[in-house]
């Protein structure tokens, strides 16, 4: 809703990054490109987060359907995260 609205909340994002980080294992794939693209469409700078979802979603690919596939990328385009690992697996 924050990055939709686009309302600045910072401190919300910091949070959430650091709450997500150590918990990304227990997401699902469109759990995974939902919040990758959250960050990027709020225009918060995350590339610790952005290589940890990278890391996370990796062995998972195939659990990635088209739409997440294609928001994930996106998300990685957009925020301008260089993650080679995620775009060559």
């Amino acid at each position: 809703a924050f990055a939709k609205a686009r309302v600045e909340a910072g401190q919300l994002f910091d949070a959430l990054a650091g709450a997500a980080q150590p918990r990304l294992g227990e997401f699902s794939a469109r759990e995974l490109a939902n919040l990758v693209w959250a960050f990027a469409t709020a225009g918060v700078h995350a590339s610790g987060l952005f290589d940890a979802i990278a890391t996370a979603a990796q062995p998972r690919l195939v659990d990635f359907n088209s739409q997440n596939l294609s928001n994930t990328a996106w998300a990685f385009a957009k925020a301008r995260v260089d993650s080679s690992r995620f775009f060559e697996a």
